[in-house]
């Protein structure tokens, strides 16, 4: 990060299993994360509905899927106002999907809870809407971040790759590889920052082309 520049307010950090990882729950993580998988289909609507892993994964960061959107973008337009449980509904299913996400990923062997923060760590702003946000820009950044969508898509390709080489190394060594586990952790990061940007609608600062907290 340049020296004077703010962080960006949106944060994601996952703690890094820094011991053996469970490698019967690895082999069959897919079929273990079922069930919660339809849970979260079931509250985005069904925009999360597949199998595919980290790739499908970032696709509902990518859509509005179960996030309160349309309405948000009206409000904060019309009356400059964002509900506070409209933002707190929003944080608390982005940040249950992350954790499924984070399950498949293999970058935890926690069953994912539906409430409890565990070992992924979200940091989203409450906006101060009149002070924070143009009550326009809701408008256009959908449109604005669609080089963010190309440069995610190319990602979340690798991040697959990484999950899968990182099932092997789990399988024969228990440990998940600590430069593959920063990848996968970055591009989940990039693609939260790019939802909270442009379906969240939680700051009018542009999302960095970066990995990096």
């Amino acid at each position: 990060m340049a020296e004077g520049v703010a962080p960006y307010p949106v944060t994601l950090s996952v703690d890094y299993p820094d011991r053996d990882l469970d490698k019967l729950s690895t082999f069959f993580r897919l079929f273990a994360a079922i069930p919660i998988f339809i849970v979260l289909a079931l509250l985005t609507g069904g925009q999360s509905g597949s199998d595919e892993s980290v790739r499908e994964g970032m696709r509902w960061q990518q859509s509005a899927g179960g996030v309160v959107f349309f309405p948000t973008l009206l409000l904060v337009l019309f009356r400059q106002k964002y509900p506070r449980w409209w933002f707190d509904w929003n944080v608390a299913l982005i940040s249950f999907a992350t954790r499924v996400m984070a399950y498949l990923a293999l970058l935890r062997d926690e069953y994912p809870s539906t409430d409890e923060e565990q070992a992924v760590h979200i940091t989203i702003p409450y906006p101060a809407v009149r002070q924070d946000l143009n009550r326009w820009l809701p408008l256009v950044k959908w449109l604005l971040a669609i080089p963010h969508y190309f440069v995610l898509a190319l990602l979340a390709i690798a991040a697959v790759v990484c999950v899968v080489i990182a099932w092997f190394a789990i399988l024969f060594t228990g440990r998940y590889p600590r430069s593959l586990f920063d990848f996968v952790v970055g591009t989940l990061r990039w693609g939260l920052r790019v939802a909270a940007y442009a379906f969240l609608l939680v700051t009018d600062r542009y999302p960095p082309f970066s990995f990096g907290e």
